[in-house]
């Protein structure tokens, strides 16, 4: 007797499986960071169909085996992959992870072009099998990478977004909720600009409970601070150079974040994120480049970027930001 045959005499078929569509997410990229995003996704029941992609066949394959052992665990969500971008047909959101990884002191900068080669294989198949979907970056250098994936796919600006400094962010509000003793919850604070070195911190921003902490100390983030608030700056840049050093990658920290963006695209809540956008006509800045800005996100994606009011400073740093970007972004070949 088959297994077909044992199935049938266990119970009377009414209809076909359906696949649960309304969440499906494909990760491109089963290294650290795409499977810290699958797990976050998984472990929060933000997805019921998470999808993984790699070039690498033997790897994935065992990814995905070892996460279907975990599904009794996972409300029976449903864990597939492979090399074939078919899977991946329909994705409401596909969250590209795939690259060259950033070695030990190496910038973010350092990876564009080779990078670059990666997308130009990966987003036409994305795009073949679910044109509709939302485009999440988060490869590095992820700023430059959102330009390309925006140009290579040819999605409109508000279903083509970097993660960027939406992580920098939650590690700025971590390290000031030391300082303060408060719930990282209950601190405000944002870094926009670069996801990497030239990031700006708003201070004029930071808040606790509505109280703006400038408004009580003048001096915070500026090198005449004897409080030294500007190396928690400092320390939100160094911070993934620190865990690459450490244990050679970056995972948990992005995993969560991504998976808290997707989260609020599928669910439609209309939530703030810091995410990597076209500032192109922004605060001056002429040329079409990605940089992290408040922003609302929702089910198509990006819906409004909130105009923050930047203080001199801030929006000079802003500019800086977009030069140096641009002046590497202008050059590449794709």
């Amino acid at each position: 007797m088959t297994t077909i045959e044992t199935v049938e005499k266990c119970m009377r078929h009414i209809a076909p499986h359906v696949e649960n569509m309304d969440t499906k997410v494909t990760i491109v990229g089963s290294g650290a960071v795409g499977m810290g995003v699958a797990t976050a996704l998984l472990i929060q029941e933000i997805s019921k169909n998470v999808v993984l992609v790699d070039m690498d066949g033997k790897r994935v394959a065992g990814e995905v085996l070892d996460l279907q052992h975990a599904t009794p665990f996972l409300s029976n969500s449903q864990v597939s992959g492979g090399t074939d971008y078919t899977l991946t047909k329909n994705s409401r959101v596909c969250v590209l992870t795939a690259g060259v990884r950033q070695d030990v002191g190496e910038s973010r900068l350092g990876l564009v072009q080779r990078n670059v080669e990666v997308f130009k294989k990966i987003i036409p198949a994305i795009v073949e099998q679910s044109p509709n979907c939302v485009l999440v970056v988060v490869t590095n250098p992820c700023d430059i990478l959102t330009y390309v994936a925006w140009k290579i796919s040819g999605f409109p600006p508000e279903r083509v977004f970097g993660s960027g400094c939406d992580l920098d962010s939650a590690r700025f509000r971590a390290l000031l909720a030391q300082k303060f003793e408060v719930a990282p919850n209950s601190v405000h604070g944002n870094i926009i600009g670069e996801h990497g070195d030239s990031s700006v911190a708003v201070w004029s921003g930071v808040n606790i409970a509505g109280l703006f902490v400038k408004d009580i100390h003048p001096a915070i983030g500026t090198e005449e601070d004897p409080e030294r608030f500007i190396d928690v700056h400092k320390a939100v840049i160094q911070g993934a150079y620190d865990v690459i050093k450490l244990k050679g990658y970056t995972s948990w920290a992005v995993g969560y974040t991504v998976a808290n963006i997707v989260k609020d695209i599928l669910d439609n809540v209309y939530a703030v994120h810091m995410l990597s956008v076209n500032v192109a006509g922004l605060y001056g800045i002429k040329e079409s480049v990605f940089l992290s800005l408040p922003t609302i996100l929702g089910s198509k994606g990006i819906h409004e970027i909130i105009l923050l009011m930047l203080n001199d400073e801030e929006q000079q740093k802003l500019q800086e930001s977009a030069k140096l970007l641009w002046d590497i972004q202008k050059d590449l070949v794709f």
